[in-house]
């Protein structure tokens, strides 16, 4: 297991938006109470998923309360292969149309309609464009690729009309020469820091191996500079051999959390999802709905 010794920010809420902070937990709730996760509230083709790191249940100190959420242990709903908490502004969370608007090298030449969007970012061959065209049910709308570091522009999908799914250069592609990998560096950075319409950050996060040290550096220079974050676990129907000292997904899941646990003051969401198996897939536009109409109503 990498160890990092990642920065601590001591003001920073990872599940705050831009300005705006998030209604915290009760402090009269009991933390030991254990919500039970229900199955999804959108037609799926997947196998229900159990939430780990217990098998239906999860602690409220581990949950994550989305903003103007009161968590009541009667009616609270965990969606399933995560641990958030479902909110009133989970709805219009079905895709019934999608399509790809234009490739920008620089911020400012992204669109400029104002509509709220979600990035997808991780290292190279994690999966990003398999999952965007796994949540809009199309499999060619994002090319797809064996070779690394196909993406290379920061590309705008519409979806509904309404909102927009971005999918952006992979980081830690070695094989990439150094001076694209920079510019890739610069403008996803830039990206992150000025764009106004930035819902939040989706970093994908590969559970069929352990930890790598340039996630965790990833996940804190998002931490850093208060980027809304929502860490997607990808591969997670993949099954390595224990006997070789491989690790099933919900262990990796779990160690990752346990490496960047101590580093945030409120625990970051996360999502178990696999493209094979479309898991994960309702959950995340859930999510986004909840998430997404909180952000246009504020």
């Amino acid at each position: 297991m990498v160890v990092l010794h990642l920065p601590r920010f001591p003001l920073y809420l990872v599940t705050s938006f831009h300005s705006l902070p998030l209604r915290p937990y009760s402090t009269t709730s009991k933390t030991t109470t254990l919500l039970r996760a229900p199955k999804s509230t959108l037609v799926s083709t997947s196998e229900p998923v159990i939430a780990t790191p217990s098998p239906a249940e999860l602690s409220l100190e581990k949950l994550f309360v989305p903003p103007e959420t009161i968590v009541s242990l009667d009616s609270a709903r965990v969606l399933n292969g995560s641990n958030i908490l479902l909110s009133n502004y989970a709805n219009d969370a079905q895709v019934s149309q999608a399509e790809f608007v234009k490739s920008s090298v620089r911020t400012e030449d992204c669109p400029s309609d104002g509509l709220p969007e979600f990035a997808l970012v991780g290292r190279s061959n994690v999966g990003k464009s398999s999952l965007l065209n796994s949540l809009v049910r199309r499999k060619k709308l994002a090319l797809t690729s064996k070779k690394p570091g196909k993406t290379q522009c920061i590309n705008h999908f519409r979806v509904n009309d309404s909102w927009y799914l971005v999918d952006l250069p992979g980081y830690g592609y070695a094989s990439a020469p150094q001076e694209l990998r920079l510019d890739w560096e610069q403008f996803t950075k830039d990206y992150f820091l000025n764009r106004s319409t930035l819902v939040s950050v989706f970093l994908l996060i590969d559970a069929s191996i352990p930890a790598k040290k340039i996630d965790l550096d990833y996940a804190s220079w998002l931490g850093l500079n208060q980027i809304p974050m929502t860490l997607i676990f990808t591969k997670c129907d993949k099954r390595k051999k224990t006997r070789n000292g491989g690790k099933r997904p919900e262990e990796n899941v779990n160690d990752f959390q346990d490496l960047i646990r101590g580093f945030f003051q409120s625990v970051p969401p996360w999502i178990m999802t696999s493209s094979v198996t479309n898991q994960g897939r309702d959950e995340i536009l859930l999510h986004m709905a909840q998430l997404r109409n909180y952000w246009l109503k504020h």
